[in-house]
């Protein structure tokens, strides 16, 4: 399959999740929503379950970038506390992110969808084992504050503000500028 065929079908299958506020995707639908056939899909992606394991990995791949684009440098390189901030700074435009945070959910209830979030976020939150206590637990607030603030945005669920936004999110930073100074 042309890389740029399958990314085309994911998009899609995003754009659907977006605007159908995270409905269940079926095989159907999104061959719809991507302008070919549901056998032209098939061919692809055989199954809804395939379908789905790429589309969790799109969502997780899209998310990843937009964090490197804000770290502006080498993962490798990164603090924890960098690598948080980043994801601070991406989790405060969570409503542009509405159909990743669909599959994001649904793989939280189907963990054969889990891998390609783990596995791709988890090199964003690991924290090193040498790290003293507080600042683990400043970064970990840090993170989970994040996870809240892209929950919000990207749901509609009470989400803030733009100035309380900015609040929430000058206080992640202060949380992991802390914890670099410790």
């Amino acid at each position: 399959m042309r890389p740029s065929q399958r990314t085309a079908l994911l998009d899609a299958s995003l754009r659907l999740l977006r605007v159908s506020d995270g409905a269940d995707i079926t095989l159907d639908a999104v061959a719809r929503e991507a302008g070919i056939t549901k056998p032209g899909l098939m061919y692809h992606f055989p199954s809804r379950e395939a379908l789905m394991l790429a589309i969790v990995d799109h969502a997780a791949a899209r998310l990843e970038r937009a964090m490197a684009e804000c770290l502006g440098g080498a993962l490798a390189d990164a603090t924890p506390a960098e690598r948080i901030r980043a994801y601070a700074e991406v989790a405060a435009q969570g409503s542009d992110s509405r159909g990743e945070y669909a599959v994001y959910t649904e793989a939280a209830y189907r963990p054969s969808l889990a891998g390609p979030w783990l596995e791709r976020m988890g090199r964003w939150f690991d924290l090193p084992a040498g790290l003293d206590g507080r600042t683990r637990a400043a970064l970990t607030v840090a993170r989970l504050a994040a996870d809240g603030l892209w929950a919000a945005e990207a749901t509609g669920v009470f989400p803030p503000g733009p100035a309380d936004r900015d609040a929430v999110v000058d206080l992640i930073r202060s949380l992991t500028t802390e914890s670099e100074h410790r």
